[in-house]
């Protein structure tokens, strides 16, 4: 493989000095420039320090070679909203021999390569690949008994340069204007055997800061990038991972081809082992992925956080390696590393308030190997955790009806995120379809799901199973999340090592067939993507099959909740505070139950596939399912769920009843007669036989919402709200605002859809008078209202030329 920016530069020739006399024109000798204070430290390169001053001292076996900058921070302001640990920069750069005695740095721009170095294409792209210079460093002398090149990089660390510091985007967000030199400063340049480490601290003018700057201590790793890169593994999008993407150029292709690179670290077996992988034997890799505790981490969940890591054991293997990922406790007395050392992978815990934790990655552009992860961990995401367990598992687990969560259950939460968070630092995205694998019933199914689990994929938003019911007896074996099937398929995918096959295109194909095949045979290991998209399988923080029959589920475990939260939140001197919070957490969980069902109308399933493989790619929602959804809405919102909104806590908190109800009712009546919704219904009606038509759906919808009042005062005021929404919906349908002179008509104002929902107000206007018929006082007042308007939105109709 030819890799870009090591064609064509100038080498300067080495001329032997001794390290009295002036070893080139204009440059000193090595000990006046190097003199007898200096610091000096071996690794990478031998960095001096002469007062303020520092020095780089390079060999020529180091200049072209790719290195990864990867700049953190290591202290900020607080309020910043970034903290110590989190990167603010990522660069690959090179130092050149360039000509008159100067060394430059350039950035390597890897988005393009060739099949092979030998191709005439080869030749092509590299005259079309300039990498920019960023810096360039006049040579202060050479080394007379190492011929290394001795550079001053002390104003490349000091000062704003790009490769090294926040990057402009940043700078731009948190309102950062120029350096103050004489407040910024190295700190340290430590070397190691393969990285170079730079502390620096920068002050920054900010006009958003009371004192006008802003300080931040900063940590720069330049670590040295393998001179042979590991093999490409190229993605494919029926299984998730992250990927760099870059385009290939092929003298025997008639196009470029766009192709991503996953991420992953480089596990290969031993030399000696490769017999051994081959037969089948499990066998440990040459180098072990290892992740560090942060020692900032409270100590009792130091061992949860590491029980999370080694998990994925069990996941490596299904890739034939043993005892191929591990966490451990920092070696805190070692003064030999650093938690900045990008060398190595960490935990990092942040005292932040921000209830979240992240797992990224930072790779080599040319392969994707993963050079090393900082995950982050936030204090706070303990607090979202028990909001979790609390509304999802509360009806099932004792342990979760109260605001403290004892230890052991808050450090088996906490390993189950951990095992989450390093999914993404071994290069897999969220797969938002994994728990759609889980047929509902099973999830009631004691002995099936304690030893399954209740989705396919830790990688998933299926945080507890919601689903069981108290009756079920489901231990939490069967409620939390765990490693599962998909995980270790895509491990095996990700890590499985192909010697025999000569090239990564070769592999490509190997691996291709081996998706199809598995995906064949077990259809669970479908991967669902990020939950963008359509398809209603593939959504955050649902469980199960059929989302209908998981959310009635849900809502009476909410039930169960709801009655008890006075009692669950209870805390001494607590103004309530714990009560507010998890209540807005039940509002907040039953949205999630409601749009996981109202994602089935107007959708399509999507199931990325080869031309190799049979099925389709686009098909309907079955109809079936549609309609229950559309029943579900009409159940669980139309009627009113006042069961949330209980008095015994009116008294106690603010809980906005009636607003609350009233704009969820309206927010999705205004979704689902919208144009844009019956357009969908209407385009899969015409695309798939036998799907669900807008008339079916119309006349669904009517059904929910237009029925005889219960009697029930509460429940009949928000009945004949929905009813004017109704109204108001229909007639911003058929009525739309006049479109601006020269603008063209919307899709669906050019479909068919205003004449179904014409047709739909004929049919609802004889269904009101029937309900008016047999309705008495403020009802029948209100049938007659109704009447009024539907008559006005037609005679308006009626006035206009065209529908």
């Amino acid at each position: 493989m030819l890799s870009f920016g090591q064609h064509g530069f100038a080498q300067t020739p080495e001329k032997k000095a001794d390290s009295t006399s002036t070893q080139l024109k204009g440059m000193l000798a090595y000990n006046k420039v190097i003199t007898d204070k200096a610091k000096n430290k071996a690794g990478l390169f031998t960095v001096s320090q002469v007062d303020t001053k520092y020095y780089f001292q390079i060999p020529d076996s180091l200049f072209n070679r790719y290195m990864l900058v990867v700049t953190r921070f290591l202290s900020t302001p607080q309020g910043m909203g970034v903290f110590g640990g989190e990167k603010a920069n990522e660069q690959t750069i090179y130092f050149e021999k360039g000509a008159n005695n100067t060394v430059y740095l350039r950035s390597l721009q890897y988005r393009q390569d060739v099949r092979s170095a030998d191709s005439m294409l080869a030749k092509a792209l590299a005259g079309s690949n300039e990498n920019p210079i960023v810096a360039a460093f006049p040579i202060k002398t050479t080394n007379p008994d190492t011929k290394e090149v001795v550079i001053d990089v002390t104003d490349v660390f000091k000062k704003d340069n790009p490769m090294f510091a926040i990057e402009s985007k940043e700078k731009t967000e948190k309102k950062l204007t120029s350096l103050a030199d004489d407040k910024s400063f190295i700190e340290s340049i430590d070397a190691y055997p393969i990285n170079i480490e730079v502390k620096t601290t920068k002050t920054y003018t900010s006009a958003t800061a009371s004192s006008g700057s802003i300080t931040l201590r900063l940590n720069t790793s330049i670590v040295l990038l393998p001179k042979t890169p590991m093999r490409k593994r190229f993605f494919d999008e029926r299984v998730g991972y992250f990927a760099n993407k870059y385009v290939l150029f092929d003298d025997d292709e008639q196009r470029a081809q766009t192709k991503y690179i996953i991420q992953r670290y480089r596990l290969e077996p031993k030399d000696k082992d490769i017999k051994k992988y081959l037969n089948g034997e499990l066998v440990e890799p040459k180098k072990q992925i290892v992740y560090y505790i942060d020692p900032a981490t409270p100590k009792k969940w130091r061992p949860y956080l590491i029980a999370g890591i080694n998990d994925w054991q069990k996941a490596f293997e299904a890739a034939g390696f043993k005892n191929a990922i591990v966490g451990k406790e920092w070696p805190e007395n070692d003064p030999t590393m650093s938690l900045e050392d990008a060398r190595y992978s960490v935990v990092r815990y942040y005292a932040s308030e921000t209830p979240n934790a992240y797992g990224p990655r930072i790779s080599d552009p040319r392969s994707g190997e993963i050079i090393e992860s900082h995950v982050g961990w936030y204090h706070n995401v303990m607090k979202l955790v028990q909001r979790w367990y609390m509304i999802q598992a509360g009806p099932l687990d004792a342990r979760a009806r109260k605001m403290h969560l004892d230890d052991e259950l808050m450090g088996q939460l906490i390993r189950f995120v951990s095992s989450h968070e390093i999914g993404h630092t071994i290069g897999l995205r969220h797969n938002m379809g994994a728990s759609s694998a889980t047929p509902v019933e099973k999830l009631r199914d004691k002995k099936w799901v304690e030893a399954n689990g209740h989705t396919v994929s830790i990688m998933d938003y299926a945080r507890f199973n919601y689903v069981a019911q108290p009756e079920d007896n489901i231990s939490p074996k069967g409620i939390y999340p765990r490693i599962g099937v998909y995980d270790k398929w895509a491990v095996k995918w990700g890590y499985g090592y192909y010697p025999k096959a000569k090239d990564e295109f070769e592999e490509e194909k190997i691996l291709a067939k081996l998706t199809t095949d598995s995906l064949t045979a077990n259809p669970k290991l479908w991967f669902g993507g990020e939950g963008k998209d359509e398809d209603p399988r593939s959504q955050k923080e649902d469980i199960g099959d059929d989302s209908v029959l998981a959310s009635d589920y849900g809502i009476k475990n909410l039930k169960r909740v709801v009655p008890n939260l006075i009692e669950w939140t209870y805390q001494p001197n607590d103004a309530y505070e714990n009560l507010e919070d998890m209540h807005k957490a039940v509002v907040l969980q039953y949205g999630r139950y409601l749009y996981h069902v109202l994602k089935n109308i107007g959708s399509n399933y999507i199931t990325k596939r080869t031309v190799d493989e049979k099925g389709a790619v686009f098909q309907p929602v079955p109809k079936a399912k549609v309609k229950a959804a559309v029943d579900y809405v009409g159940r669980q919102l139309f009627v009113a769920p006042l069961w949330m909104y209980p008095q015994e806590l009116d008294k106690l908190i603010p809980l906005k009843t009636s607003e609350q109800i009233s704009d969820q009712q309206n927010q999705v009546l205004n979704m689902l007669l919208s144009s844009g919704m019956l357009y969908n219904i209407s385009q899969k009606a015409i695309q798939f036989e036998g799907a669900y038509t807008v008339p079916e759906f119309l006349n669904d919808l009517q059904q929910t919402v237009w029925v005889q009042f219960s009697g029930d005062e509460k429940q009949d005021f928000y009945r004949r709200s929905l009813q004017r929404g109704y109204i108001e919906k229909m007639g911003m349908l058929l009525l739309p605002k006049e479109t601006e002179p020269g603008k063209a008509l919307n899709t669906a104002q050019r479909s068919d859809v205003r004449l179904y929902a014409k047709q739909h107000l004929v049919k609802l206007r004889a269904e009101v008078v029937k309900l008016m018929n047999s309705a008495t006082g403020i009802n029948k007042d209100h049938f007659e209202a109704i009447l009024i308007e539907i008559d006005k939105i037609s005679t308006k109709l009626n006035s206009t030329t065209t529908i």
